[in-house]
């Protein structure tokens, strides 16, 4: 019996925006009508945590509505043949509800809150999280994201991830986001290459790319294709 192959994945905004998600690169910094920095970062969470709580519920609302599409769904197809890792830039559920079943998310996740002090104590979240909602150590929670400003502490899970990789595929990212962009130095010279997203960021210093100029719902369709010759 042949042993799968290693096919790590790297996905970022584009592929969620595609089921209504959007991004603060959508708009001059801008995310949801927010600046950034007011929202998302540890600076805005002890300036103003109300704002920080409820721009992270709004988001949690809008994810808990949001439904996987066709690139998320044909991404856990493609477990059937290889043996697939998803690591995501994104915050959201719908790589787990489209049925992956490896997936490490570099950023956070949004139905899941932490304590302020301990990163360790995490919890699961549906609901909101409010002001006065308290951890096992006393401390407030707050969304268990990675805020512009932190580190993101699994790039060291994701590194080996890709070393170990017989493809590597990337869709709906700009590469332009770090750590995360730099993911793609660390996979092998000498193996497939695959990037899916609507609009090609700039990657001739990658050896070996295949690019799909497609919407990661249209694109990831076609890398199948493509997959299916290796």
């Amino acid at each position: 019996m042949n042993k799968k192959k290693k096919l790590v994945v790297l996905t970022g905004a584009g592929i969620s925006a595609e089921s209504g998600l959007r991004t603060f690169r959508d708009s001059d910094g801008l995310w949801e009508g927010y600046d950034v920095t007011e929202v998302a970062t540890p600076r805005a969470w002890r300036a103003n945590p109300q704002l920080v709580l409820d721009f992270y519920n709004m988001r949690r609302r809008d994810v808990g509505k949001a439904v996987p599409n066709a690139g998320h769904i044909g991404l856990a197809e493609l477990e059937k043949d290889f043996d697939v890792h998803i690591i995501t830039q994104n915050i959201d559920d719908l790589h787990e509800r489209a049925g992956s079943t490896q997936v490490l998310h570099l950023h956070g996740e949004i139905f899941k809150m932490r304590s302020e002090a301990d990163e360790s104590l995490v919890y699961d979240i549906k609901e909101d999280i409010l002001l006065g909602h308290l951890a096992d150590d006393g401390a407030q929670l707050r969304p268990h994201i990675v805020w512009f400003e932190e580190p993101v502490p699994m790039i060291q899970e994701a590194i080996p991830l890709v070393r170990s990789a017989d493809v590597f595929v990337i869709v709906g990212t700009s590469l332009v986001v770090y750590p995360a962009a730099g993911l793609v130095d660390f996979a092998r010279t000498w193996i497939p290459k695959f990037i899916v997203d609507k609009k090609i960021p700039y990657t001739s210093a990658i050896p070996g790319l295949t690019t799909i100029e497609q919407p990661a719902s249209v694109g990831v369709q076609l890398l199948r294709e493509k997959l299916a010759a290796i």
